[in-house]
């Protein structure tokens, strides 16, 4: 624990919501032990099987069960975030929307080219106020996208890698400039390792190449309708990854990018990001790393916003003014993306950029900071591996909060 970062977070958030995301890691901690995650990737089912004759892991039909003992050891080895080659307050261009906006002709769905990568990586590299960036959009050939990306920007860069030629890649880049991510999203709802990118996860961790790992469990569907529910499953998931990674390769470097979601019934329980409540959300999660000095990116800043809209921008300038008030590591998705982040203005992106530059804390929403609700732990031993949609919490809290 960064007991200085706790004073700092309790000064921001106060007392009772610092006390709930506390307790928001002891939940993480009871779920890993006793619900455990799913998996079938052999090296990674073998490394936590030694550690069952010291009772710190038990293996049992494909489900791995971590001891709190175990976990604390691992993040014991994770290096903190001032070791990081990120500062805190950064704003990343992020994510990876399969499609282009085509800006002139206001529509989305073009598909993204290697010009466009080009593009995006200049403007980051350009503006001030970004710190670094993803991909933005994706390319099919990763190495080729890589390729790039470090060819048009300096700043520290999150990538993909799911092959031997782009792990080869990545190595390459990680020897002449180690201001590089591997981003994974390992494991997906609920509680289960995502088996397409198992192989090549152990592969990159082995490599020594620093981890961003991903994970996003959404309130009201795989994780329970309320602050600490969903936060607390969004970090067991990520630990669960930082602790292989750290089982794989100890002292490797680990990114908790987990990005609680809100399921918004009032759009049939799809994801929401233009809510101040999902933005509150990821800036709590961010300070539940920064206290346990994990480097950290979530999610603030986006809309729900199918166009470039007055109203877009102005979710991106709320979004942008709460972590500048709250304070926080990284961000991602803060400028070009638009609802469900499937398209990617570039326009979006420069604009809404250069706005950031003037943003200030007096440009936030009134908002009302969370404590802790036991309910959601007796919904997530309730619900177990189910769906929380006709969960009695989710009805319960259904316009109480998670709102406008």
């Amino acid at each position: 624990m960064n007991n200085k970062q706790i004073e700092e977070s309790n000064k921001l958030l106060g007392d009772q919501t610092v006390e709930m995301l506390l307790k928001v890691h002891q939940d993480a901690l009871w779920i890993l032990e006793n619900m455990g995650v799913g998996c079938k990737q052999p090296d990674i089912l073998e490394l936590f099987k030694n550690y069952e004759k010291d009772g710190l892991a038990v293996v049992y039909d494909n489900r791995i069960y971590l001891m709190e003992d175990l976990v604390k050891q691992c993040l014991e080895s994770v290096p903190g975030i001032k070791d990081f080659f990120v500062p805190k307050s950064s704003f990343f261009v992020g994510g990876t929307a399969p499609y282009i906006y085509d800006d002139k002709a206001g529509i989305g769905g073009v598909i993204p080219t290697p010009d466009h990568v080009k593009k995006i990586a200049q403007i980051a590299e350009s503006k001030d106020i970004i710190a670094g960036m993803g991909r933005g959009v994706k390319l099919n050939d990763e190495s080729v996208q890589m390729d790039i990306m470090v060819k048009n920007c300096s700043k520290p860069l999150y990538v993909a890698v799911t092959s031997d030629k782009s792990l080869a890649r990545a190595c390459e880049i990680y020897e002449s400039r180690k201001n590089i991510m591997i981003v994974f999203c390992l494991t997906r709802p609920p509680l289960e390792v995502n088996e397409n990118f198992s192989e090549a996860f152990y592969k990159v961790a082995k490599a020594g190449l620093p981890l961003f790992i991903s994970a996003m469990p959404m309130a009201g569907i795989s994780a329970p309708y309320s602050y600490n529910g969903v936060l607390a499953m969004t970090h067991a998931e990520v630990l669960f990854g930082i602790c292989a990674a750290q089982l794989i390769n100890p002292g490797i470097t680990c990114i908790h990018a987990g990005f609680p979601t809100i399921a918004d019934p009032r759009i049939e329980y799809n994801p929401n990001y233009g809510l101040v409540s999902h933005n509150l959300l990821n800036i709590l999660m961010s300070h539940l790393n920064m206290i346990l000095d994990l480097p950290t990116c979530q999610n603030a800043g986006a809309t729900h916003e199918e166009h470039p809209t007055p109203r877009a921008y102005a979710d991106g300038k709320m979004g942008q003014a709460l972590c500048i008030k709250y304070g926080f590591h990284m961000i991602r998705h803060p400028f070009a993306f638009l609802r469900y982040l499937i398209d990617f203005s570039i326009e979006k992106l420069e604009k809404s950029s250069q706005m950031a530059v003037n943003v200030t804390p007096e440009d936030t929403p009134d908002v009302e900071m969370p404590a802790y609700d036991p309910r959601a732990m007796e919904s997530i031993q309730r619900t177990g591996f189910g769906m929380y949609m006709d969960d009695p919490l989710t009805t319960a809290n259904i316009g109480k909060i998670f709102v406008e």
